[in-house]
C-alpha cells in the first residue's frame, strides 16, 4: 500500500494534523498540480514513478518536518534526484498558479488588525572567568631549577 492510500483512510483531523493541509486544500493542490503535468506531458513521456498525490505529499512532508532528500527517497522508493525534481516542480507549479499566494508587504502594513511586535535581540555578553596566572594549574618548568650538589 502506497503513502497516500494510508492517507486516504485518516480522519479528517488527522489528515490536517500528518500533512499540514486540510483535504480540501489538498484536492485543490492536487488539481492544479494535475492541469500542469497534462499540459507538460501533452506529446506524451515516460509515467512517473508517484502519483501527483504522492508527489504532492512528499513535498508536503519535506516542507512540513524537513527530512532529509535521502530519507525521502528512501520512504517513496525513488532517486536523490528524482525527490530533489519533484519538490522543486511541485513548489514552482503551485507558486506560478498563484491560488496560494501570500499578501503583500504594503496590504499587510496597511492591516489595523495586525500588531507589529519589535524584539531586542542585541548580542549580551557572556560571563566567563578572567584568564589571570592565579586560575591556572602551575606546572613544573623544566631546566630552570637549580641542580642540588
Amino acid at each position: 500500500m502506497n503513502y497516500y492510500e494510508k492517507t486516504k483512510r485518516l480522519k479528517d483531523k488527522d489528515f490536517k494534523q500528518i500533512v499540514g493541509v486540510k483535504r480540501e486544500v489538498f484536492s485543490v493542490m492536487t488539481e492544479i498540480l494535475r492541469k500542469a503535468y497534462e499540459n507538460k506531458h501533452k506529446k506524451g513521456g515516460r509515467k512517473p514513478k508517484l502519483t501527483i498525490e504522492e508527489q504532492l505529499l512528499m513535498t508536503l512532508k519535506y516542507l512540513r518536518q524537513y527530512v532529509t532528500q535521502k530519507e525521502l527517497a528512501y520512504e517513496f522508493g525513488i532517486g536523490e534526484a528524482t525527490v530533489h525534481d519533484t519538490i522543486v516542480w511541485v513548489e514552482n507549479t503551485l507558486i506560478k498558479d498563484g491560488t496560494f499566494s501570500l499578501l503583500g508587504k504594503k496590504i499587510l502594513l496597511e492591516d489595523d488588525r495586525i500588531e507589529i511586535v519589535l524584539v531586542d535581540i542585541t548580542e549580551c555578553p557572556v560571563e566567563r572567568p578572567q584568564k589571570n596566572r592565579g586560575n591556572g594549574i602551575p606546572e613544573k618548568r623544566k631546566g630552570t631549577q637549580s641542580k642540588r650538589r
